[in-house]
């Protein structure tokens, strides 16, 4: 066996040479699949007994990839749709050993040949207007973090960015001046405008001007002036979710994630009016195919959609009340 066919080269030359290099794989995208990798070979060490860089391809086959990733599902508590997401991973890497290790095929071919799991597709969760209200009326803006979330949560419901896309801006990226908007690059590093409101634009003023930040430094900072990380941002919502609770009981019931804000930006953008191909531009999707899920979750355009029917005029047969007899006889 020659070494770049043992399992610690090939992962090396997988994330270095493949990923970083060839792909030229975003940030986010090699942290999703280091994660994948550190949770795999820590499994594998615990079950076989050897240590990550002892380990050979032979032994990652569909058993114990298998055993992997009902561990995921049991053990860590993972959806299915995570569980898919790891798996992706490891397929990657698999057509990565194919092609530069020909001696591992077989194991390659196997491991490539397990299917993703299938799941029910929950409805999107989304914000009603009173809602959203009351999140942004929760934070302190007696204190200075306070006015950071503050500014921070309006902009991701008015906008819709993503997660990732929020912790990314720089104070250079919001642009107040005429034609209000802030810049940011997303999935697939495409980059895209959206517009911001008068009262956005206002809050924003306010906030970078207490910020006094350099153009290149988080606009959205911790205290120690570094930029947010996703569940620092997860952190922050939940952080001010007791208090919005307080003032709109309906929000106890909901799980709200930077992701539920996108979709009820999304959400506010369709019940006025807004079709899917501006709905797709403005949330950054890259066919507006893929925001018809916000057209299977708006009941109320399927209400209006509904009032524009005609009835269909169908007799209504009365009841009859059924012979005695024959009630004797059903009920032995």
């Amino acid at each position: 066996m020659t070494a770049i066919s043992t399992l610690p080269t090939l992962v090396q030359a997988f994330f270095m040479d493949r990923l970083m290099q060839q792909r030229q794989a975003s940030p986010h995208t090699v942290a999703s699949y280091r994660d994948t990798f550190r949770l795999l070979l820590g499994y594998a060490q615990q079950r076989l007994g050897k240590a990550p860089s002892d380990l050979t391809v032979p032994e990652l086959d569909t058993p114990l990839l298998g055993a992997f990733l009902e561990h995921l599902e049991r053990e860590r508590k993972n959806s299915a749709r995570s569980r898919n997401v790891r798996l992706a991973a490891i397929h990657s890497f698999f057509r990565y050993v194919a092609l530069h290790a020909p001696e591992h095929s077989a194991v390659a071919q196997r491991v490539l040949a397990m299917p993703s799991k299938r799941y029910l597709r929950s409805p999107i969760a989304f914000l009603e207007p009173v809602e959203v209200e009351a999140l942004l009326a929760a934070p302190d803006l007696t204190i200075w973090s306070g006015r950071r979330d503050r500014a921070l949560l309006m902009l991701a419901v008015q906008t819709g960015l993503r997660a990732a896309e929020l912790t990314g801006l720089r104070c250079e990226d919001i642009v107040l001046g005429s034609g209000a908007h802030v810049r940011c690059v997303g999935k697939g590093r495409k980059s895209r405008c959206t517009p911001l409101r008068k009262d956005t634009v206002l809050v924003l003023r306010s906030w970078l001007r207490e910020r006094q930040g350099q153009p290149g430094e988080p606009a959205f900072p911790t205290t120690r002036g570094t930029a947010l990380s996703h569940d620092a941002l997860q952190y922050m919502l939940n952080k001010h979710l007791p208090a919005a609770c307080r003032q709109c009981p309906s929000l106890a019931r909901k799980r709200v994630t930077p992701h539920v804000l996108r979709h009820t930006l999304a959400m506010d953008l369709l019940h006025h009016g807004a079709g899917q191909t501006v709905i797709a531009l403005w949330l950054g999707h890259e066919s507006p195919e893929t925001t018809s899920i916000y057209l299977h979750a708006a009941m109320q355009l399927k209400e209006r959609a509904l009032a524009n029917t005609t009835a269909k005029n169908v007799p209504i047969p009365r009841y009859q009340p059924s012979d005695r007899v024959m009630d004797f006889l059903k009920s032995l």
